[in-house]
């Protein structure tokens, strides 16, 4: 365990567990795939700068994000490899993507159009991915209409180079069939180009993809929540932890039977206990439908949340357990003598999924890499 004397709270950031995770992703994806780690969301809540520090040395393809002003960031950490924003750009932030040399996805027609008049006006060409829809329904050029506008689209123009192509799986962490079906209709689309340019780009698998259906692996991989901690899907690798959520311990209370609890009462005390107040709540991101219902580890114990939780503290029983007093840390996500608290468990406890459990981590933690 890593701590920080000045913090009430932190995220514990494992860097070896994180390049390790990554290095899980390239031995599964196979030798002729790069990868394409997303970062967007701020590096899924775990801090952009230090992740990319940390995937650098591990020479990447390239980074991915969702929007421009992510990829400007990324540009202004030095990062040089290509930017590919995976989700489309507002209309009015194309400009600043093609002036930090990002690669842009498109969606439309228009889209496409728009790309090349701000390209024209930098004086130079932009490099743009085909988003093809096969099935996620968001974003994307619809494969079923592909005779409407894939001449167009993959026409040479002046001023913009098209370099990848790609579709979202909706389902990959769930089924092997979803996968196939879409990487059917991706392939009937490929297939009625006439001359896709040399070195074409196709990148298909996210995380769940890579290790359910590693044959579709082609020339860019791109892997998120795995490489941060978190479950791809039942039979499929467990991720090493990453992510590790501490707080302090700032105040106990032995209270009597009937002693009441938090907004609402919703927790009364059954008989005599001992009552631990952490340094931690929903304004830091630990999910407030926690209450009653999540845990925490205190000296190896799991104690659980009582009562709701507020937005800067956060109530546990810690009937029983001598060892604990003001200062003491408790773990909410992470591990503590041998006992541990997977960011799944959590998300599973407070009915919601591990990527908004870490994307939801507020800022008031510091984030402290080990």
């Amino acid at each position: 365990m890593s701590t920080n004397p000045k913090a009430r709270a932190w995220v514990e950031v494992n860097a070896d567990a994180l390049r390790r995770n990554y290095a899980r992703i390239g031995d599964a994806a196979g030798p002729d795939a790069r990868i394409l780690p997303m970062v967007k969301a701020d590096a899924y809540g775990l801090g952009v700068a230090e992740v990319v520090r940390c995937l650098e040395p591990l020479d990447p393809w390239g980074f991915g994000v969702a929007t421009v002003q992510e990829g400007v960031r990324l540009r202004a950490l030095g990062v040089r490899r290509p930017v590919v924003v995976c989700s489309p750009a507002p209309v009015d932030e194309i400009d600043a993507g093609v002036q930090a040399g990002l690669q842009l996805s498109i969606s439309s027609l228009d889209a496409l159009d728009r790309l090349e008049a701000a390209a024209a006006r930098s004086g130079g060409v932009a490099e743009w991915h085909l988003d093809l829809d096969t099935g996620m329904g968001r974003s994307g050029f619809d494969w079923r209409s592909a005779g409407d506008w894939l001449s167009d689209a993959t026409r040479p123009r002046e001023h913009v180079r098209w370099i990848g192509c790609y579709t979202h799986l909706h389902s990959a962490d769930e089924n092997e069939e979803s996968v196939e079906e879409q990487w059917d209709r991706f392939s009937d689309v490929l297939d009625r180009v006439d001359r896709p340019p040399p070195g074409l780009l196709v990148h298909v698998l996210n995380s769940a993809g890579v290790f359910r259906t590693p044959r579709y692996a082609r020339a860019v991989v791109r892997p998120g929540i795995f490489l941060y901690g978190g479950f791809v899907g039942a039979g499929q690798p467990v991720p090493e932890p990453v992510a590790a959520v501490r707080a302090r311990v700032v105040h106990l209370r032995d209270v009597e039977p009937g002693t009441t609890l938090g907004y609402g009462s919703t927790y009364t005390a059954s008989g005599s206990e001992r009552w631990a107040t952490l340094s931690i709540g929903y304004g830091d991101g630990l999910p407030r439908a926690l209450s009653n219902r999540g845990s925490a580890l205190l000296s190896g114990t799991c104690v659980p949340i009582i009562g709701r939780i507020s937005m800067d503290v956060t109530v546990v029983d810690c009937t029983g357990v001598a060892s604990v007093q003001p200062g003491s840390v408790a773990t909410l996500v992470g591990e503590d003598g041998g006992v541990r608290i997977t960011v799944d468990q959590v998300a599973d406890r407070a009915g919601t999924i591990s990527y908004e459990v870490l994307t939801g981590l507020t800022a008031r933690l510091p984030r402290v890499w080990t």
